[in-house]
């Protein structure tokens, strides 16, 4: 089995990285594609890797913020469905996506219902302990209280990224089985970086994807 791991950047994978030089996993093949961060960066790094080799199955892991403030910074988390949550127009003070602009059909493939999402993502963590959540992708990390407001009323969201969306895409419309991995590593709205946790979301991360790729 040809997998191929997907990273924004090296510091989040480090550990596996550092793992997969010494060893050696029996049962799958593992490419490595940092795609760097932001949705047109990792669409176009998906796309073209994919076009040089197919893998079998393509897992994103990196670290994201988080609008529950009861989860626990550290916790991993699978993204059931995505959407671009900024990708729009505001009209008489209310924000429009290009569904509700009829400019994208939300019923169309690859979307359901507005969404992005993965079909798969509860079988491929079975076992695992993860929870699985809803993802928003933006161009813009949130700051305003009232924009993260609006995207957990109006999506439910739980984590937010720059890419995710893009390997969702990426990978449904080329029909390849995916899974997005994510760690908590701050609350959303909180810049001071002094109050992030790099360190335990990359280290359960990475741990992770060691233990599912030996499995």
């Amino acid at each position: 089995m040809n997998v191929l791991l997907v990273a924004a950047t090296t510091l989040e994978i480090k550990p596996f990285l550092d793992h997969f030089r010494q060893n050696v996993f029996e049962r799958q093949e593992v490419d490595v594609l940092i795609s760097g961060p932001g949705l047109m960066t990792a669409t176009h790094s998906l796309t073209r890797q994919i076009g040089l080799k197919k893998p079998d199955l393509v897992i994103q892991a990196g670290i994201a913020g988080c609008f529950n403030k009861n989860m626990p910074l550290g916790s991993i988390v699978a993204v059931k469905q995505e959407v671009v949550a900024d990708e729009g127009v505001v009209e008489e003070k209310k924000f429009k996506t290009l569904v509700d602009l009829k400019l994208v059909k939300g019923t169309q493939f690859p979307y359901k219902n507005g969404w992005l999402v993965n079909p798969n993502a509860s079988k491929l963590i079975k076992g695992n302990g993860f929870k699985v959540v809803n993802g928003v992708t933006v161009n813009q990390i949130t700051t305003d209280p009232r924009k993260a407001k609006e995207y957990v009323s109006r999506y439910k969201a739980v984590v937010e990224s720059m890419e995710g969306a893009a390997l969702h895409y990426v990978c449904l419309q080329s029909g390849i089985s995916f899974l997005q991995l994510r760690g908590v590593s701050n609350y959303i709205g909180e810049r001071n970086k002094a109050k992030w946790d790099f360190q335990k979301p990359i280290q359960n991360l990475n741990k992770a994807l060691i233990t599912m790729l030996e499995k």
